[in-house]
């Protein structure tokens, strides 16, 4: 029951979106652990083909998150949230049908844009459907029921993995794709929450303007770095350049997992307001420095001191992506204006989506191909964007948005972070 308690929020709004993450996780779960395999022993396309499919929907979200976003706040959160779970799901079970190169790529891409307008519809819904002190804590609900389901799913799928035949991998894909059915049944069981109307407009891409907003995007996808060193760089590092055994990289998995689901929400705390936020985004860039420290220290030692460093550095990672979520999801609550809440989301995606196109290559790069100094690097980019994101967070205090004004009780936010 404690277990629970450290997942689940009380009875209500928030705690049936908590429930939703989990069964949505788990399926993703399943999915993801055995993608590659599927993509390349059922549907058989090369590891270049299944690179390059990926790579070009990511670009694609990119190019369309803002207009996603507004196509949120035309048509309403918790209605796009259904459409885009329901065409998820379908198109999981049209993935056995894939016959070509061509299909795959299209297939991919339509589903990469249907995966970003549901994430987006669902942070704005919870953003309505919850009052202001609530809203950050919810969203942190939700990501520690989502790191128990992609656990959950994970063993499930290493069970398909461990039969080895094709139908057990058409299993990866099925499971998924009736979990989202699932999992659209749930949101469709959501309370209809009020909204404000959309605003006018007359350009797709007009958050773009916003260049404080834009600014902290920015930061934030820097920040955000965290996910392409815990799951791309470190496992590399670990086998290839120190004397770590290998079964380490699992251990340093659950290691995450652990922390991620027991403090996520208490690491929310004090990210309810603008500068809250910021003070949580700072906290993310110097424990994200530190880890990196640590993490590069590992090659220059042997044996336990190795794993000790190894440990203590996904330790802080792990502190550095929960005060990092904490901050994005308090900047995404409280600055976009009301009429425009899905199209500031999409732009506030946008610095984390391009940090996932561009931070594999040049995070694996610094870290490895340096043979181990660009740690140093890394850590010096944490420590100045965690710095400046109050100065970002000020700038935009004192900015409007699109279509509204500086607020008078913004005022005494204005004053420095300490």
């Amino acid at each position: 029951m404690q277990w629970f308690q450290q997942i689940a929020p009380p009875p209500g709004v928030a705690r049936a979106l908590t429930v939703r993450s989990i069964v949505y996780a788990a399926g993703s779960g399943v999915f993801q652990a055995g993608s590659a395999v599927f993509f390349t022993q059922y549907l058989g396309l090369t590891a270049a083909q299944v690179g390059v499919g990926l790579s070009v929907a990511g670009a694609l979200t990119v190019l369309c998150s803002i207009p996603l976003g507004a196509l949120t706040d035309r048509f309403g959160a918790r209605r796009t949230w259904i459409v885009a779970g329901l065409a998820e799901a379908f198109l999981f079970f049209a993935y056995p049908l894939i016959g070509s190169f061509a299909a795959f790529l299209g297939l991919v891409c339509v589903l990469a844009l249907a995966d970003l307008t549901a994430n987006t519809a669902k942070h704005v819904y919870t953003l309505q459907a919850l009052p202001p002190a609530e809203r950050v804590r919810a969203l942190a609900y939700q990501r520690s029921a989502l790191n128990v389901g992609f656990t959950v799913g994970a063993a499930l799928s290493g069970v398909a993995l461990a039969i080895g035949t094709r139908p057990a991998y058409l299993g990866l894909v099925l499971t998924n794709g009736a979990v989202l059915l699932v999992t659209a049944v749930l949101i469709g069981r959501l309370p209809k929450v009020p909204t404000t109307g959309s605003a006018p407009r007359t350009n797709p891409f007009a958050a773009l303007a916003d260049r404080p907003f834009l600014t902290l995007s920015g930061v934030n996808g820097v920040l955000q770095a965290h996910q392409t060193l815990f799951g791309v760089v470190l496992p590399l590092w670990t086998l290839t350049q120190t004397d770590a055994p290998k079964v380490l990289v699992p251990i340093l998995y659950m290691v995450n997992t652990v922390l991620a689901v027991t403090f996520q929400v208490r690491a929310s705390r004090g990210s309810e307001t603008p500068l809250g936020a910021a003070r949580s985004l700072r906290a993310s860039g110097v424990t994200v420095a530190i880890s990196a420290l640590l993490l590069g220290s590992a090659a220059f030692t042997s044996g336990v001191i190795t794993v000790a460093a190894l440990v203590a550095g996904t330790v802080m990672l792990t502190m550095g992506e929960l005060t990092q979520s904490a901050g994005a999801w308090g900047l995404t609550a409280t600055l976009p204006p009301e009429d425009r809440r899905g199209e500031y989301t999409g732009a506030f995606k946008l610095g984390g989506q391009v940090q996932q196109s561009l931070g594999p290559a040049g995070l694996t790069m610094l870290a490895i191909g340096t043979g181990g100094w660009g740690w140093l690097v890394i850590a010096a980019l944490m420590l100045v964007a965690g710095y400046y994101a109050p100065a970002a967070v000020r700038w935009a205090l004192r900015t409007s948005r699109l279509g509204t004004t500086v607020a008078p009780a913004a005022a005494p936010e204005l004053a420095p972070v300490r």
